[in-house]
């Protein structure tokens, strides 16, 4: 029953996750448009998101985790380039938030932790 639990928490946060971002689904052609470009994917010790062309100041990132929820990481008035340091995060998938200065999302992304 205790692994059982786990699952479920996992299929229904990808769920509501997948219904969630249905509006925000970027066509192909529009990928040049995003604003982030993250790499490593998959990382082992490091991320580093990248802020494009659409940089602006007084964004916000934050990076959780996305089996739990939990925030792990935030940036306020992020600076174009951001190296995260992996080394207390456990392997799995992260979801990232780029926040503009209203406290809306204006992109979301996902990486995944591999070691």
């Amino acid at each position: 029953m205790r692994r059982i639990l786990p699952i479920l928490s996992f299929i229904l946060l990808i769920a509501t996750q997948s219904q969630g971002q249905s509006s925000r689904i970027i066509p192909s052609s529009d990928v040049q448009d995003r604003i982030v470009r993250l790499y490593p994917n998959p990382a082992t010790d490091y991320v580093v998101l990248d802020l494009q062309k659409n940089y602006r100041q007084g964004l916000t990132i934050q990076v959780y985790n996305g089996v739990v929820g939990k925030k792990v990481f935030e940036s306020i008035n992020a600076p174009s380039k951001i190296t995260v340091d992996l080394k207390d995060f456990n392997r799995g998938v992260y979801v990232y938030h780029v926040i503009d200065i209203t406290g809306k999302i204006i992109e979301s992304g996902k990486f995944q932790v591999s070691r």
